[in-house]
């Protein structure tokens, strides 16, 4: 089994995912985005389950600091301001072949764990 984990090294949460999975030796590719944006076909994928609105960290620094916290940000607009934007995005988000998980979803990972039989 191998995770697919996109976050950032100094989040928390993202930190808690790959503790969880490394506890359960399960194999850990981090998709840094301070390094390298999520491709768009990432972000649509979760956005298909989830709803773009999801992926959105309103609760974040960065999305204060844009001054989105006054805006009405259509659901189109979502997905296209993430894309440049990644900082805006609600991390971590954990893909295991067609599951996913959005944020500290310890219940979630534990169901990808389980389903591969681990």
């Amino acid at each position: 089994m191998e995770v697919q984990i996109f976050g950032t090294r100094k989040c928390r949460d993202t930190q808690k995912a790959q503790r969880f999975f490394k506890e359960r030796r399960v194999k850990i590719h981090l998709v840094d985005l301070d390094q390298r944006p999520a491709s768009a076909g990432e972000l649509r994928r979760f956005a298909q389950k989830f709803g773009a609105e999801a992926l959105l960290d309103r609760e974040g620094k960065a999305f204060r600091d844009r001054g989105l916290h006054v805006a009405h940000l259509p659901e189109s607009r979502i997905l296209p301001l993430l894309e440049t934007e990644p900082k805006l995005i609600r991390t971590p988000l954990v893909r295991s072949g067609k599951r996913l998980a959005i944020g500290n979803d310890p219940a979630a990972w534990a169901a990808m764990v389980e389903e591969s039989g681990g």
